[in-house]
């Protein structure tokens, strides 16, 4: 049985995709290895069967970053030659720059996938050295310089996710439940929950009786923002993670999130309306383009975090919700934009790079 060894940064964003490439591979009879580094211990149930080994690496940003990235390549070069994979696929993030640069030195078949429509900085430093790159979306910015190298195969998605793959859309009836799903990951979690109970608070009388929120919050949040849902009388599920988000998504009529690849892939894939809000600060503002990928096709809105005020969200959400019809054709435009199959097209990029090898 064949090795593939798959590399990605230790957060959902980089290890789902890599989790749905896995599970392709493994009905394929591949023998999967990950290296990554210690963060994955969050995520390693969804890598049953696999081997798993960490590799020392750094934030680009910190002093010791190239003593930890050269210790990395180095114990990554001495794995790889031991483990003699058919194939080293890497996901971006900092923790697969180590593997990835020692598995061009070991001359092994590689190839990278790029979630967002701008090319992070850990994919930069590989990209034109690899055999191939797959794209989730067209890249926008700072693609290779060669260009035929790219592969546009979509964003592999996780199991859960697939199985509600164009998930029917309940339009709202005029008295029914208004369903509003807000989260922002890990780092963009605090300002949903200062701007959205603001503006939830300022909607009409009758819609917020009709709304039922669910949002996600951190932990030092969540009493302060119930607080706020119970004074205003609106029904709301707060936690400060949900292990069923996919489910959630697919039972709601609007998301209010950030604009990750992970979360624009899944919007399409389930097939959901969103307002998105690109996290502030991110990495050569890589996640406007994938907003914007929905708000052109009219499957949502991007707004810029400077400009969403509780107010301009309250304007917006009580049109929205006033045109049921237009949400539905909204949540089909989403899912119009979806590739599917996305882990089948990669795992076959994965069986072409063996065959060339």
């Amino acid at each position: 049985m064949s090795v593939i060894v798959l590399s990605a940064g230790g957060t959902g964003g980089h290890l789902f995709p890599a989790q749905a490439l896995a599970g392709e591979l493994v009905k394929r009879g591949r023998d999967i290895v990950v290296m990554t580094d210690a963060r994955f211990a969050n995520y390693a149930t969804a890598f049953p069967g696999a081997r798993i080994q960490t590799v020392p690496s750094s934030p680009f940003s910190s002093l010791a970053a190239p003593f930890k990235i050269g210790a990395g390549i180095v114990i990554a070069l001495a794995r790889l030659l031991t483990l003699k994979p058919a194939a080293v696929i890497g996901f971006g993030g900092y923790p697969s720059v180590p593997v990835m640069l020692a598995a061009t030195l070991a001359r092994l078949p590689t190839a990278i996938i790029e979630q967002n429509a701008v090319v992070g900085r850990a994919n930069r430093l590989v990209m034109n050295r690899v055999r191939v790159v797959a794209a989730a979306f067209p890249i926008a910015r700072f693609a290779p310089d060669d260009k035929s190298k790219i592969v546009l195969t979509g964003n592999p998605l996780r199991p859960e996710v697939e199985e509600l793959w164009g998930a029917p859309y309940n339009v709202p009836d005029a008295k029914g439940a208004l369903r509003l799903l807000v989260f922002g990951g890990s780092q963009g979690a605090r300002a949903m929950s200062e701007i959205v109970p603001a503006a939830l608070t300022r909607l009409p009388h009758d819609m917020k009786m009709r709304l039922s929120v669910v949002q996600q919050c951190r932990p030092e949040d969540i009493e302060q923002v119930r607080e706020i849902y119970r004074n205003a009388e609106i029904r709301a599920d707060l936690q400060p993670f949900f292990t069923d988000l996919p489910r959630r998504m697919a039972e709601t009529h609007l998301v209010i999130a950030r604009s990750g690849a992970g979360t624009v892939a899944e919007l399409m894939a389930i097939g959901r309306p969103a307002i998105l809000v690109p996290l502030p600060g991110a990495l050569d503002d890589n996640q406007t383009p994938n907003a914007e990928i929905l708000s052109r096709a009219d499957a949502g809105w991007t707004v810029r975090q400077s400009d969403l005020t509780p107010d301009l969200l309250a304007r917006m959400l009580t049109g929205i919700f006033a045109d049921p019809l237009a949400l539905a054709r909204r949540a089909a435009a989403a899912h119009a934009l979806a590739t599917p199959h996305a882990a089948a097209k990669l795992a076959d990029v994965v069986e072409r790079l063996t065959r060339a090898a």
